[in-house]
Order: structure tokens, then sequence, then C-alpha cells
């Protein structure tokens, strides 16, 4: 399978269903994290996989999979958190938080194919590791721009990142294989 868009949709098809399982299970209470909680969390999930795939051995048997896709997950999550105004509260309709998912996830589709464009699928070339550097280097990014209170001379913003984030996890899930299981 090379279809990048089917690809891409069904991992995405895979982390939206979990995610929308965990709001059934346990509403939004997501909402209460504030931005730089959210970045602490990719970057947590991000430092295990570069942990793993230095040491090969998970001792808590979750693996690199569950979280890439927690990676997916989270930029969502963060995405969805800059645009809420503060007082949008922290239980969110289920429904809501449906039509946000698929319209936060269909503009990165959407920006990975216009960059897709212009770098001519170069991950697919890349290896796993080079992803999940990426990532953490996207991060470190990120926490600058926290710090300076979203102000930037010249850089992409918060959205911005997140994006790039998402579409590195994505693309290493389906290097891992997730874009082929039903």
């Amino acid at each position: 399978m090379t279809d990048t868009n089917t690809e891409y949709n069904n991992v995405i098809r895979h982390c939206k269903d979990l995610f929308l399982k965990k709001t059934k299970d346990y509403g939004t209470a997501w909402r209460i994290m504030r931005p730089p909680s959210i970045t602490d969390q990719i970057y947590i999930k991000a430092q295990r996989i570069r942990t793993l795939e230095v040491k090969k051995v998970s001792k808590v048997g979750e693996d690199i999979l569950g979280e890439y896709i927690g990676i997916v997950n989270y930029c969502v999550i963060a995405m969805m958190q800059l645009e809420l105004p503060e007082d949008a509260g922290e239980n969110l309709p289920y429904d809501i938080v449906d039509k946000q998912y698929t319209e936060k996830v269909n503009e990165t589709r959407d920006l990975m194919f216009a960059k897709n464009h212009d770098y001519g699928e170069a991950w697919r070339e890349m290896r796993i590791s080079s992803l999940t550097d990426l990532i953490l280097m996207k991060i470190h990014r990120v926490k600058q721009i926290e710090d300076n209170n979203g102000q930037t001379l010249v850089s992409e913003g918060l959205q911005a990142n997140y994006q790039d984030m998402l579409n590195y996890a994505v693309f290493a899930l389906i290097k891992l294989g997730l874009a082929e299981q039903k």
C-alpha cells in the first residue's frame, strides 16, 4: 500500500477511534490542561519512544506504536485548546469533540499534502528514529515559543508546530504498519 491518503486516513481512523472511546470513558478531562502541560505530555511520549529505540526493551510492556498514537491525539488536543476560549468549560459535548477532532486533522492532512508536493514524500525514505528526533526538536521549539508567551519574530507559531508533530507521528505509524491494520 503506497496511497498516502488512504494510509493517512487509516492511521487517523485508528487514533480517532481510541480518542473518542476515551472521551466516552473520561469526558473531556484534558480541558483542565494548560498548553505547556500538553506540550510536556507530548515530550514524555516522544522521549519514551527515543529511549525504547535506544534500549530496544520495554519494562512496562507498552510499545512505540501506542506512544505515537498518543502524540497524534495530544497534538489534536493542543490544537483544540489553542482555539477554545478559556470560558468554554471543562465538559465539551461529544459531538463537538468529534467535529473538532475531524477539523484539526483535516487541516493538518491538507498541510501534509502541500508539503509532500514540495518535498516529494521524502519521509518515506527516513528512519523512524529521525521522525522521533524531529518531533523532539519541534517540542523544544514549542517550549521556547510558550516561554516567550507565544511571540515569535520569524518562526511558525504553535499550531504549525503541533501540525508538524502530528504529521511526523502519522508517518511513523504508517511506517510501523498501523495503516494496514483493520
